[in-house]
């Protein structure tokens, strides 16, 4: 990772003190446009808060760190107060979003008696703080308080979860903040929307040795920040189901001398400004891997969502090695990095065991041959048990990455999980996606072998339910996506209207239509990309395969188009000399303007376009695909249906 770096640090001599009351001081910072304030107020608490064009969006809102001995921010003396200005290119070794993030900020730093200091940080896209501490001796953290107030009832896209034994996958309930009680948890991002003013994204990134941030709705306008506390007891049930019985009274056993997560709010005046939004990656810890050369973002053929419904073969489908074969022949004729070999590989409890039915070492020797790489799932809680012996495995065996299941925790324990298991499979050169998986919060810049995660109710959730609609596929970007890449996987052939749409577990369908699908390769990040859907189906859409052969999975620039939470959005992406378009729309009917102006100048593309055919209101399958010359002067209508979706690719004329 390169950083081109122009640091001004500025030791405070004076600084805009305002008398809020005779015992309150408050020291701000600005956005580098000078749009943006965040201001802390300092009396016998800390508190924050957020202006923008000089207008309160976020009110004062108490913050503090309980710990065992003492709690921090309560009756606080400062002792200096630093700022500084950052200015730095940070090239990704993932591009998710765009080849160079540029970091740009303000930052002020107040350091207290008592062996503890506060960063806050302004961006043009949001603001950011976090506590630091300088203890000699480990200590205990109780809990940490965030009270997030309000000026207003704001309306939220609510990821509403019942307890913190969780897999974050969760559906949006748009609620007022008012109407939420102390009952009411939800998982992290956290939309809000003001009715006049601009959206606030709530997140957090930098989780290291600690548990995730969440929120409970509270008294009045105010939201409260709350963590899992520490695990005291379970009860063991299977390899991957552990309920827990009994916590401790504390979140975090931790290091003295450490800083804690980045608390952040986004801040969009427009919706499309959301979907751009870096902060989780700029305020994370930077790389720790030296050699990333072997790290290989790519598209997978996935075999669970479809069942190994493989037909038209000769062999019986299922899991055994003819029918990995089948998949690898499809992904080396279809130009697909990899494949997947998902639960059912090993017998359950052993990473040893492979099923007899598989001869593995062949298969992945053939799959070598062809130039297709292998992913192999795995329960968390096995691998934890046979950590040395897995990895071996998996050296032996030539794999390019895995998949780690069932975790559904954000305790400080299982964060730390992550970690080693993010180091671990680094030093053994394995890509990792995490599934059944807290939300991204910053691991994927330390270790950016972490390709992608779930910690989303993404497309295998129309297996069994009647919720995985059009709108929630239009929340996701503008806040689960904010938060880093998220594997939803894309990719069914079979469409459905809502009027026809039915939850079938072996050979699902999706809600929406195919262009919806098409669209989600280009919207959704997700630096190794499931294809869904089964072999057979994918052969049998020739002009379909035709866009998903050539779309990748990482991007130099992204723009948006258009751009409506929950109702639409519509972008464009740059990978090299290519540009790929993608559109989605909720349940309804809508026109959206393409407009290519985002074109280099005087440069000529052929655009492969795929929009809803004119039936696509009757039968979701329904589909067009045109081929157009285009430059960067070409505007058009794009008429999206029920559900609907466009997608195009823009190959640039010799």
């Amino acid at each position: 990772m390169t950083n081109l770096i122009k640091i001004t640090t500025l030791l405070c001599a004076t600084f805009l003190f305002v008398n809020a009351s005779a015992k309150e001081k408050v020291y701000s910072v600005s956005s580098p446009d000078k749009t943006t304030v965040l201001s802390v107020h300092v009396s016998n608490k800390v508190q924050i808060s957020i202006q923008q064009d000089g207008k309160f969006i976020v009110s004062p809102s108490e913050l503090a760190l309980e710990l065992e001995s003492k709690t921090l921010a309560q009756n606080p003396k400062v002792l200096k107060v630093d700022k500084r200005r950052i200015e730095e290119t940070i090239k990704p070794v993932v591009k998710v979003k765009e080849a160079e993030v540029l970091n740009n900020c303000n930052e002020l730093s107040i350091t207290f008696d008592g062996n503890y200091a506060m960063s806050f940080r302004a961006y043009n896209e949001g603001v950011a703080y976090r506590f630091e501490t300088s203890m000699v001796n480990d200590i205990t953290v109780v809990n940490e308080k965030g009270e997030y107030s309000f000026p207003e009832n704001y309306m939220c896209w609510w990821g509403r979860e019942k307890k913190f034994q969780s897999h974050n996958q969760v559906y949006y309930d748009y609620t007022s903040v008012q109407k939420l009680g102390k009952d009411d948890l939800a998982s992290l991002p956290l939309i809000l929307n003001p009715a006049n003013g601009p959206k606030i994204v709530i997140a957090e990134t930098d989780l290291i040795d600690y548990p995730g941030w969440w929120l409970r709705g509270a008294e009045g306008l105010t939201l409260s920040g709350t963590s899992a506390q520490v695990v005291k007891h379970f009860d063991e049930l299977s390899d991957r189901n552990l309920p827990i019985k009994k916590r401790e009274s504390y979140i975090a056993k931790t290091k003295g001398t450490r800083t804690f997560p980045w608390r952040i709010f986004a801040i969009a005046r427009n919706d499309a400004e959301l979907v751009v939004n870096q902060l989780t990656f700029l305020l994370a810890s930077e790389n720790k891997i030296e050699n990333t050369d072997w790290i290989q973002p790519g598209k997978v053929a996935w075999d669970w969502w479809n069942a190994n419904n493989v037909y038209g073969v000769d062999f019986r489908a299922g899991f055994n090695t003819e029918t990995y074969k089948h998949y690898i022949d499809f992904a080396s004729e279809y130009g697909i990095e990899n494949i997947m070999l998902d639960e059912g590989w090993y017998e359950l409890g052993d990473i040893t065991a492979v099923k007899p039915e598989l001869n593995l070492k062949e298969l992945i020797e053939y799959a070598d041959s062809k130039n297709v790489g292998v992913l192999l799932w795995v329960v968390w809680k096995t691998l934890d048990n046979q950590i040395d012996e897995g990895f071996e495995l998996f050296k032996d065996l030539g794999i390019k990455g895995i998949k780690v299941d069932f975790m559904n925790r954000d305790d400080q324990w299982m964060v730390n999980y992550f970690h080693r298991i993010a180091a671990k499979a680094a030093e053994y050169e394995l890509m990792v996606d995490f599934h059944g998986s807290y939300k991204p919060a910053g691991l994927r810049r330390m270790y950016p072998n972490v390709m992608t995660r779930e910690g989303v109710n993404g497309g295998e959730q129309f297996k069994w339910s009647l919720r995985q609609t059009p709108e929630h596929d239009l929340i996701l970007p503008f806040g689960r996506m904010l938060a880093g890449p998220l594997d939803y996987t894309p990719g069914a052939m079979a469409n459905a209207q809502d009027k026809d749409f039915e939850p079938i577990f072996d050979t699902p369908m999706s809600m929406g239509t195919r262009c919806h699908q098409l669209a989600m390769f280009v919207i959704y990040e997700s630096p190794i990309q499931m294809l869904c859907d089964s072999p057979t189906r994918y052969k049998r859409e020739p002009e379909c395969m035709k866009f998903l052969s050539d779309v990748p999975t990482v991007w130099d620039r992204t723009v948006v188009l258009d751009a409506k939470v929950s109702d639409y959005l519509l972008m464009a992406r740059q990978n090299g000399d290519k540009w790929y378009i993608g559109g989605m729309g909720d349940w309804d009917e809508r026109d959206l303007e393409l407009d290519l102006s985002f074109l280099p100048e005087g440069k000529k593309y052929t655009m492969t376009i795929y929009t809803d055919g004119i039936n696509a209101d009757r039968d979701a399958n329904d589909f067009k695909v045109e081929e157009i010359e285009v430059d960067n002067k070409y505007k058009s209508k794009i008429k999206l249906f029920a559900g609907g979706g466009v997608a195009a690719m823009l190959h640039p004329l010799k």
